[in-house]
């Protein structure tokens, strides 16, 4: 007599509101977990895990694909808005070093993203952009619109967050002890004018980039605008942390909903090699940093955080917090964006093509 499977537990019945009930409510959890912990990615990672848990036991949030693209949107002006005059000075002034210095760092992503695909933990361009340094949710949306799975691309991504944050709070604190995060106004005054012709430029942006199907255009096309009307003194781009707080929510939301049980079991057995590859990479950036010390002349914990894997904002934070040279540091980390936006793709292609596991030859009996 056959033992009956045990019942899995559904969110299929229930109604929208409900279910999104739930949604909020864990998403609100895991933030303050996360929050707690002084992981700088908790406003986006902890909505993210709560729609994952809701999608596995099969509820359907079934968001339509505006709000996606409306919080692309503002994430892009919000990355546009780090890219001052004072950062672009920074690495034109020294740009033979910054050069080596972020094309060594790719380099060791991409031969990392390399190795994963030939030993198939990951298929092809997925590994490639889930290993790439830089900005996590610009490297996941970017990914998604050049044919890889957003998916698999955000749980390494986001698991390299977390983990590189661990890492270089630990170091900070070692190095200069104690350091405290900027606290957050969540309710401060916003300048109007400015905060309205962020949302068009940012909203308008996000409209030409997906009518002209643009890859990754609702992202890209209000970064590139956004960098561009800031550092000619058109605009100062204003957005506040509410507003960005949402932003993350629904990035996280719209990713999460996607993990099947399939792909969240397929994702969590790949985790140990994964975990061993991010521990590699951050190791083999640690090593460079050693070299960018001697070169450069920046002390110890600036050429870390510089040679950091990403991402871009928790080291910002990280940075802000601790006796560093903040616009090295950001300068650093940004020009490496810059090179991963404008050559990811082409890189992705060409290391994936070259990535495939020989095909054992068959043997006669």
């Amino acid at each position: 007599m056959s033992t009956p499977a045990p019942a899995r537990l559904s969110l299929a019945a229930l109604g929208r509101l409900p279910l999104w009930a739930i949604v909020i409510g864990l998403s609100a959890l895991f933030v303050a977990v996360l929050e707690a912990l002084h992981l700088s990615a908790a406003l986006l990672i902890g909505p993210m895990a709560a729609a994952i848990v809701v999608a596995a036991m099969e509820g359907e949030l079934a968001m339509g694909p505006l709000p996606f693209m409306g919080a692309q949107a503002l994430v892009g002006c919000m990355i546009a808005r780090s890219f001052s005059p004072a950062l672009l000075h920074e690495a034109m002034r020294e740009w033979p070093l910054f050069l080596g210095a972020v094309t060594s760092v790719i380099a060791v992503s991409v031969a990392l993203g390399w190795l994963l695909a030939r030993r198939r933990v990951l298929p092809g361009t997925t590994a490639i952009w889930g290993s790439f340094p830089g900005a996590a949710t610009a490297m996941a949306l970017m990914a998604e619109a050049f044919g890889a799975d957003v998916r698999l691309v955000a749980f390494m991504q986001y698991l390299r967050v977390l983990l590189v944050a661990v890492v270089a709070s630990t170091v900070a604190r070692i190095s200069l002890g104690h350091g405290h995060a900027p606290v957050t106004d969540w309710l401060g005054p916003v300048a109007l004018a400015p905060f309205a012709a962020t949302l068009a430029l940012a909203f308008a942006g996000a409209a030409v980039g997906h009518w002209l199907r643009i890859p990754a255009g609702p992202l890209l096309l209000p970064l590139a605008l956004g960098a561009l009307a800031q550092n000619m003194g058109w605009l100062v781009v204003t957005l506040p942390p509410w507003l960005l707080a949402i932003s993350y929510a629904v990035i996280g939301w719209s990713i999460g909903q996607r993990f099947t049980r399939d792909i969240l079991a397929y994702a969590l057995h790949a985790m140990p090699r994964l975990m061993g590859a991010i521990v590699a990479l951050i190791a083999a950036c640690a090593l460079l940093s050693i070299g960018l010390m001697a070169v450069s002349g920046v002390d110890a914990l600036t050429a870390y955080l510089a040679m950091s894997p990403g991402g871009a904002d928790s080291v910002a934070i990280i940075a802000s917090s601790s006796k560093v040279d903040l616009p090295f540091v950001m300068a650093m980390q940004s020009a490496r964006f810059l090179l991963v936006v404008l050559a990811g793709p082409s890189i992705a292609r060409w290391v994936a093509a070259r990535a495939q596991p020989p095909v054992p030859e068959s043997t006669e009996t």
